[in-house]
């Protein structure tokens, strides 16, 4: 007979002796991107995929407790652990501190161009900011903030640019529809960024951007 009755020798509780709820959590703090509802279920299968609906729920009532630091939160269509609003200004002080490193102007002005003009071309976007766009996108596909949707049907099948789940989730947004004014938005980009001095625009380049398989070739 195993000790604890768990297999272990040190009496931590198996999976089976944990509660729901402490499973849900544990899933919503390992998870890298927000996780839906119906991937929470697929986890504990058919047997209890009713029950993850009144755990969430009793979750999301435990972390709302005052005194709490974290919260759960429903964003880019799931659920995951936040850090509380009201901590804001200490946690973008610490996070100043430790940053080295942030998005250039140039770069945040793209990605303006393209949340509220999307899907947008590289040629609409140089025409709006007056440069050459194709290394800052480079740079913004790599970091997952844009994705390439498609093509235009115009001449030279440009592709279309539109912002990504990762970008929902980097400036806590549930949906495109919820991005605020463009005033709004412009302050939102600076305090998601540390206080450094500004990066210049790189020196335009004339380089193709290759599409990720999948990508409409029409």
């Amino acid at each position: 007979m195993h000790e604890g009755g768990n297999g272990n020798g040190h009496g931590e509780a198996s999976p089976h002796e944990i509660s729901m709820g402490a499973i849900l959590e544990a899933l919503l703090f390992a998870a890298p991107e927000p996780v839906t509802l119906d991937e929470l279920r697929e986890a504990f299968g058919e047997e209890r995929a009713e029950e993850v609906g009144g755990a969430l729920e009793s979750l999301i009532g435990d972390y709302a407790r005052p005194g709490r630091g974290l919260r759960v939160e429903k964003v880019a269509g799931g659920y995951r652990i936040t850090t509380r609003p009201e901590l804001a200004d200490v946690l973008r002080e610490f996070v100043r501190r430790r940053n080295r490193t942030r998005l250039s102007r140039a770069a945040l002005e793209t990605l303006a161009v393209v949340a509220y003009r999307q899907p947008v071309t590289a040629p609409e976007i140089e025409e709006i900011r007056g440069v050459n766009p194709a290394a800052i996108l480079k740079g913004l596909l790599e970091k997952r903030f844009v994705r390439i949707s498609g093509r235009k049907r115009v001449v030279g099948n440009p592709f279309l640019y539109e912002t990504t789940p990762e970008f929902l989730d980097h400036f806590g947004l549930d949906r495109v529809d919820d991005l605020p004014s463009l005033e709004e938005f412009a302050s939102l980009l600076d305090e998601a960024q540390p206080a450094l001095p500004e990066i210049a625009d790189p020196t335009p380049v004339d380089m193709p951007l290759e599409a990720p398989e999948g990508a409409d070739e029409a």
